[in-house]
């Protein structure tokens, strides 16, 4: 009978579940965490906690909880998401591979159920229940123009249809001067004098009641934040090089601009210019009075 050696050569091989467990320990020491990464990034910005939780009205004790990997304080996996995103873009960082690492250690994203769509039906229902005036201001004009034509029209037909008779053909004999000198007709009627063409402003000119505020990202793209007096978030993304973005609003306007040195301004019809430079970060907020000097406010 032949003794086989107990320590056998498959004994010796670490198991797969050591494998993995090194593999995983290696990409952890290659790949920062997220909040590492959103840490590092503001630190690169040059920014605050406390001015990224203005940039991004995140609180900030949230702020440090995510800097430090917590995201038990953000409510859930749709809000921890969601700051995970804005931090990012306030820090320029790219947040899709963030968002990714979030979901691959926290059990992936989940699927879509039916709640989204009814509540987009629900956002959008009151927008369809407004009063559509400016397609009624259109109407009455086409309507008011038509009628004003129209009476011009017929009256022209009615003077062609007048028969000769009713008056004389040849012109009436021009009044005498009180020199005796009868007054020279002129051949034609006085032309009217032109009207100037419009200025810049005149064209960039919004109503008095509201504030009106036109961003375009002139020289380069540039994240750029907009809401209303009410807080009501307006806007928060991206604008690409030569693309435009409009906000009005009856009290106030408050702005974050990312890059403001590529971004052209427009406030109630006229150009604001500030020395702002490429990478800036600005906060600014806006009135129905602006701009009461050529400087913008500060938010």
């Amino acid at each position: 009978m032949s003794i086989g050696n107990s320590n056998s050569p498959e004994e010796d091989r670490p198991s797969t579940d050591d494998r993995s467990e090194d593999r995983l320990v290696e990409r952890s020491v290659e790949e920062p965490s997220i909040g590492t990464a959103l840490k590092k990034a503001r630190i690169a910005a040059g920014l605050t906690v406390d001015e990224v939780s203005s940039l991004t009205r995140v609180r900030i004790p949230i702020v440090h909880a995510i800097e430090e990997d917590d995201f038990t304080r953000c409510g859930g996996d749709v809000y921890a998401r969601g700051h995970i995103r804005t931090l990012a873009r306030a820090v320029h960082l790219d947040p899709a591979p963030l968002v990714d690492s979030y979901d691959a250690a926290h059990g992936g994203r989940p699927a879509p159920t039916p709640a989204a769509p009814m509540f987009e039906a629900e956002r959008i229902r009151p927008e369809r229940q407004r009063p559509n005036w400016t397609a009624a201001m259109v109407a009455a004009i086409v309507a008011v123009i038509g009628f004003v034509a129209f009476t011009a029209f017929s009256g022209g037909d009615e003077k062609e249809k007048r028969p000769v008779a009713e008056g004389s053909a040849s012109p009436k004999p021009a009044p005498k001067q009180s020199g005796g000198k009868p007054s020279v007709q002129p051949s034609q009627a006085v032309p009217q004098a032109a009207k100037p063409e419009p200025s810049d402003s005149a064209i960039a000119a919004a109503p008095k009641d509201l504030v009106t505020v036109v961003l375009t990202a002139d020289t380069g793209e540039s994240w750029i934040s907009a809401k209303d007096s009410t807080g009501r978030l307006l806007f928060d993304g991206t604008l690409v090089q030569g693309e435009s973005k409009t906000f009005t609003d009856k009290e106030s306007i408050d702005l974050v601009l990312g890059d403001a040195g590529v971004v052209k301004l427009f406030v109630n019809g006229k150009e604001i210019k500030d020395d702002f430079q490429p990478g800036q970060v600005e906060r600014l907020t806006y009135t129905k009075e602006d701009p009461s000097r050529d400087q913008p406010q500060a938010g």
